[in-house]
Protein backbone atom coordinates (compact mmCIF):
# COMPACT_ATOMS: atom_id res chain seq x y z
CA UNK A 1 0.00 0.00 0.00
CA UNK A 2 0.93 3.63 -0.30
CA UNK A 3 -0.73 6.82 0.91
CA UNK A 4 -1.07 10.29 -0.57
CA UNK A 5 -1.90 13.63 1.05
CA UNK A 6 -3.56 16.55 -0.69
CA UNK A 7 -4.53 20.16 -0.23
CA UNK A 8 -8.11 19.08 -0.98
CA UNK A 9 -8.28 18.08 2.74
CA UNK A 10 -7.93 14.34 2.18
CA UNK A 11 -5.45 11.48 2.27
CA UNK A 12 -5.93 8.41 0.09
CA UNK A 13 -4.69 4.86 0.58
CA UNK A 14 -3.96 2.78 -2.53
CA UNK A 15 -3.23 -0.86 -3.28
CA UNK A 16 0.13 -0.94 -5.10
CA UNK A 17 -0.57 -4.15 -6.99
CA UNK A 18 -3.80 -3.09 -8.67
CA UNK A 19 -3.41 0.71 -8.26
CA UNK A 20 -6.86 0.69 -6.67
CA UNK A 21 -8.13 3.30 -4.20
CA UNK A 22 -8.82 1.56 -0.89
CA UNK A 23 -9.72 4.35 1.56
CA UNK A 24 -10.11 8.10 1.76
CA UNK A 25 -9.44 9.95 5.03
CA UNK A 26 -11.09 13.37 5.38
CA UNK A 27 -9.54 16.26 7.29
CA UNK A 28 -10.62 19.77 8.24
CA UNK A 29 -7.51 21.32 6.66
CA UNK A 30 -5.13 20.99 3.71
CA UNK A 31 -2.78 18.00 4.11
CA UNK A 32 0.89 18.00 3.15
CA UNK A 33 2.05 14.54 4.23
CA UNK A 34 0.88 11.11 5.40
CA UNK A 35 2.52 7.91 6.64
CA UNK A 36 1.45 4.30 7.32
CA UNK A 37 2.36 2.60 10.61
CA UNK A 38 4.51 -0.52 10.24
CA UNK A 39 3.02 -2.00 13.47
CA UNK A 40 -0.64 -1.09 13.72
CA UNK A 41 -3.54 -0.24 11.44
CA UNK A 42 -2.82 3.45 11.85
CA UNK A 43 -1.95 6.31 9.55
CA UNK A 44 -0.78 9.79 10.45
CA UNK A 45 -1.40 12.98 8.47
CA UNK A 46 -0.05 16.49 8.81
CA UNK A 47 -0.81 19.82 7.24
CA UNK A 48 -2.49 23.03 8.23
CA UNK A 49 -3.46 26.43 7.04
CA UNK A 50 -1.20 28.01 4.38
CA UNK A 51 1.92 29.60 5.84
CA UNK A 52 1.09 33.02 4.35
CA UNK A 53 -2.16 33.10 6.36
CA UNK A 54 -0.60 31.99 9.66
CA UNK A 55 0.22 35.50 10.92
CA UNK A 56 -3.42 36.57 10.86
CA UNK A 57 -4.80 33.66 12.91
CA UNK A 58 -3.89 31.73 16.06
CA UNK A 59 -2.07 28.39 16.01
CA UNK A 60 -5.25 26.71 17.28
CA UNK A 61 -7.16 27.85 14.19
CA UNK A 62 -4.34 26.76 11.86
CA UNK A 63 -4.62 23.08 12.89
CA UNK A 64 -0.88 22.48 13.12
CA UNK A 65 -1.08 19.00 14.62
CA UNK A 66 -0.49 15.45 13.45
CA UNK A 67 -3.73 13.45 13.27
CA UNK A 68 -4.06 9.68 13.70
CA UNK A 69 -6.65 7.59 11.82
CA UNK A 70 -7.45 3.88 11.85
CA UNK A 71 -6.31 2.49 8.50
CA UNK A 72 -9.22 0.09 7.98
CA UNK A 73 -12.16 1.86 9.63
CA UNK A 74 -11.06 5.45 8.87
CA UNK A 75 -11.89 6.51 12.45
CA UNK A 76 -10.15 9.58 13.81
CA UNK A 77 -8.08 8.39 16.79
CA UNK A 78 -6.49 11.58 18.11
CA UNK A 79 -3.73 14.09 17.49
CA UNK A 80 -0.33 15.30 18.64
CA UNK A 81 0.23 19.04 18.83
CA UNK A 82 3.47 20.98 18.93
CA UNK A 83 4.14 22.85 15.69
CA UNK A 84 3.58 26.59 15.29
CA UNK A 85 3.07 26.42 11.54
CA UNK A 86 1.85 23.94 8.93
CA UNK A 87 3.22 20.41 9.22
CA UNK A 88 5.10 19.73 5.99
CA UNK A 89 6.14 16.12 6.55
CA UNK A 90 5.38 13.13 8.79
CA UNK A 91 7.00 9.68 8.90
CA UNK A 92 6.79 6.63 11.13
CA UNK A 93 10.07 5.15 12.28
CA UNK A 94 10.55 1.75 10.56
CA UNK A 95 10.28 0.02 13.97
CA UNK A 96 6.89 1.69 14.58
CA UNK A 97 7.86 2.93 18.04
CA UNK A 98 8.09 6.61 17.13
CA UNK A 99 7.41 9.13 14.40
CA UNK A 100 8.86 12.41 13.19
CA UNK A 101 7.16 15.56 11.99
CA UNK A 102 8.66 18.59 10.29
CA UNK A 103 6.96 21.92 10.05
CA UNK A 104 7.00 25.32 8.46
CA UNK A 105 8.09 26.64 11.87
CA UNK A 106 11.58 25.24 11.16
CA UNK A 107 11.43 22.43 13.73
CA UNK A 108 11.67 18.68 13.34
CA UNK A 109 9.92 16.96 16.23
CA UNK A 110 10.69 13.38 17.22
CA UNK A 111 7.79 11.71 19.02
CA UNK A 112 8.39 8.49 20.95
CA UNK A 113 5.23 6.55 21.81
CA UNK A 114 4.41 5.85 25.46
CA UNK A 115 3.73 2.28 26.64
CA UNK A 116 0.00 3.09 26.51
CA UNK A 117 0.13 3.36 22.73
CA UNK A 118 1.08 -0.31 22.47
CA UNK A 119 -1.69 -1.49 24.82
CA UNK A 120 -4.41 1.00 23.85
CA UNK A 121 -7.83 -0.30 22.77
CA UNK A 122 -7.36 1.35 19.35
CA UNK A 123 -4.49 -0.95 18.42
CA UNK A 124 -6.75 -3.81 17.38
CA UNK A 125 -5.84 -5.49 14.11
Amino acid sequence: MFITASTDHSAQLYDTKEMKLLKTYKSDRPLNSASISPLFNHIIVGGGQDAMDVTVTSTKVGHFQVDFFHTVYSHYLGNVKGHFGPVNTVAFNPDGKSFASGGEDGYIRLHKFDKEYFTNKYNFL
